[in-house]
């Protein structure tokens, strides 16, 4: 019992050391497999004698078939670069964080992070290499995504035109995946056909040939993108379903892969992101997640980069049709003057010839010469200020007449003679030459702004002394300001004219010039009916007039409801730019007449809603002001 118990304590501290050493093995067994990176063990000829599930898993290799052989992973041009790593390894025993390249059984390159380090079989000699490989393959594509799309979100709005936008889109596209050729497909909805709205390929020649081309909205792959709104990887594009070789027999570039994606806003696609010819590997669902977010970035710009490039086009449309029209109503302008003076001295002729004929009834003929020529005169009225808000005038008619009564001054002062012994005829015909048709530039001088009020309502007030409003004038002494005269007449009058046209018989207009904040200001306040709010939007946009034209009738200037051709304040809004005042205007409608369609009686005493002058006076009107800059050189009088 003694030997045997010696012989079993013989035998025990081996027992021991070989339970201890299995169990030791096992658990870094345990641990190496239960490790989610690649991990394997190479001797010192590099040859294979352990790898972990995980390297099976990433790189395809089983431990079966590389045991005892190299791993043929390593791509050609890192070859030398991992030799001299091997070197440092050995030198500095452990290497961390070492960012290469690896391949995998498929010979799909992937991104890995490379640990090592030597192990031994005692203290002093290198038995071989354990290295662990960490697949940052995905981590990479991400942060190359996430740093693109900031790239290119950051970059567009540098970019103003389509063609710009488009072109930077496709270049970094062609970077971040590795292409030799990508282009932005967009469809022609009228002719449903695609088109290369940008195109860039390596070559350099491809994309202007490709650009060229059309082709069917129903094929290809960016007939199958664009109906079904799905993107589509294409690894053999010739022998594939959806094969469309027109392209590249117009193109002359063999696509061997395609990737396709559609560039999709909120409510529609507007086209497809094509990219073709992958450099290195396959497409694969990598590639198809970061050209789907770049479609999907720059979706809103490359629309919004559109729509922009159509307004502009329409904008320039119109602008060649406002031209037209200018150039339209200029000659109908010109055309119509002519005539209209001819008819307007005929009359005047045959009012001559009438006076001395007593068969009829002078009282009559007279009347209606009168609105004939009133007629005659708004016509002419109306094409002055249209070559006002036009401002572009042509001569011709001018210096053809005044050379026509230069080269015939003998002749017409004989007949003159001849016929009415009026040896000044000649100049009369050029003085009305000159006032129907010549040149009517005007030259800006500094005027005293109440002086010329004064004086300008003074003459004006023969003209509407038929009417019972009160126009009072009230004004200050105030700088000069820099304006031409007939200008500034022109304002005058037609505001007053405006007022007094507006303002029913027993109303008053306060015409007034002080000195405002920043300037002398001409203000005129009537009481009149006043303009409704629609029409106040409206009143300064155009030849618009602020009643209906059913209301208005062929009276004469200054009546109430008189009508009016609708120029006055147009023609005022374009002085007021070229020569540097402000209007303002403020305006409430009468209340007892709100609407456009009620008519004012045109007499307070008329009127069955107004009790006295205040209840008109207070029920509605309007207030013009003018508010000039004043000429730093002139100073107000005393």
């Amino acid at each position: 019992m003694a030997a045997k118990k010696t012989t079993n304590t013989k035998k025990s501290p081996e027992n021991s050391a070989d339970k201890a050493h299995n169990g030791a093995d096992k658990r870094y067994r345990a641990l190496l497999e239960f490790l989610p990176d690649p991990v394997i063990f190479v001797d010192l000829k590099s040859n294979i004698i352990y790898l972990n599930p995980a390297f099976t898993k990433v790189f395809g290799w089983s431990m079966e078939d590389l045991e005892g052989k190299l791993i043929p992973f390593i791509p050609d041009h890192l070859k030398e670069e991992t030799r001299k790593g091997i070197k440092l390894l050995f030198r500095e025993k452990v290497i961390h964080g070492y960012e290469t390249k690896r391949l995998t059984k498929e010979g799909k390159a992937i991104d890995v992070v490379l640990n090592g380090a030597l192990y031994y079989e005692d203290e002093n000699r290198p038995a071989g290499q354990v290295i662990i490989l960490r697949d940052i393959t995905r981590e990479k594509r991400i942060m190359r995504r996430n740093e693109a799309l900031y790239r290119i979100a950051k970059a567009l709005p540098q970019y103003q035109s389509l063609n710009e936008r488009l072109e930077f889109i496709i270049k970094e596209v062609q970077d971040i995946i590795g292409l030799t050729g990508a282009s932005v497909i967009l469809l022609d909805e009228k002719k449903n056909e695609f088109f290369f709205r940008e195109a860039v390929y390596e070559d350099g020649e491809t994309d202007k040939r490709i650009k060229e081309i059309r082709f069917p909205a129903d094929k290809g792959v960016a007939g199958y993108v664009y109906r079904t709104g799905k993107p589509l990887i294409v690894p053999d594009y010739p022998r594939s379903p959806y094969y469309f070789g027109q392209v590249d027999e117009q193109s002359g570039y063999q696509t061997r892969n395609m990737l396709d994606v559609p560039i999709r806003t909120p409510d529609r696609i507007i086209g497809v992101l094509c990219s073709v010819n992958k450099k290195e590997g396959e497409f694969d669902e990598d590639d198809l997640e970061l050209l789907s977010a770049i479609a999907s970035t720059v979706a809103s710009p490359i629309e919004n980069a559109r729509i922009n490039e159509e307004l502009k086009r329409s904008y320039e449309e119109v602008k060649s049709l406002n031209r037209a029209k200018d150039r339209v109503i200029h000659h109908l302008s010109h055309e119509l003057k002519t005539p209209v003076s001819v008819l307007s001295a005929s009359l005047s002729l045959l009012a001559k010839r009438l006076s001395g004929i007593d068969s009829m009834d002078k009282k009559d003929w007279k009347s209606i010469m009168e609105r004939a020529h009133r007629s005659l005169t708004r016509i002419l009225d109306m094409q002055y200020e249209i070559e006002d808000i036009l401002r572009e005038k042509d001569y011709s008619t001018y210096h053809m007449l005044l050379t026509l009564v230069d080269a015939c001054a003998d002749e017409i002062e004989a007949l003159a003679a001849l016929e009415s012994g009026n040896d000044d005829i000649v100049q009369g015909i050029r003085n009305r030459i000159e006032e129907l048709f010549g040149p009517r530039d005007s030259v800006s001088e500094e005027i005293f702004l109440h002086e010329f009020v004064e004086k300008k309502i003074q003459d004006l007030r023969v003209r509407f002394e038929h009417r019972r409003c009160r126009v009072e004038v009230g004004t200050e002494p105030v700088p000069a300001v820099l304006i031409p005269a007939d200008v500034l007449s022109k304002i005058v009058e037609g505001l007053v004219r405006n007022a007094v046209g507006n303002t029913p018989d027993g109303g008053k207009i306060a015409v007034s010039v002080k000195n405002g904040e920043k300037g002398p200001e001409l203000e005129i306040k009537d009481s009149g009916v006043g303009i409704t709010e629609e029409n106040r939007r409206l009143i300064f946009e155009s030849n618009f007039t602020a009643r209906a034209t059913m209301h208005y009738s062929s009276r004469q200037p200054y009546d109430f409801y008189a009508g009016g051709k609708g120029f006055d304040l147009l023609r005022m809004k374009i002085f007021s730019e070229k020569y540097g005042f402000n209007i303002k205007m403020t305006s409430s409608r009468c209340r007892f007449i709100p609407e456009d369609e009620n008519i004012c009686p045109g007499n307070i005493i008329n009127c069955s809603h107004c009790k006295s002058d205040e209840d008109c006076f207070n029920s509605g009107g309007t207030t013009v002001v003018l508010q000039f800059t004043v000429t730093d050189d002139i100073k107000p009088l005393k």
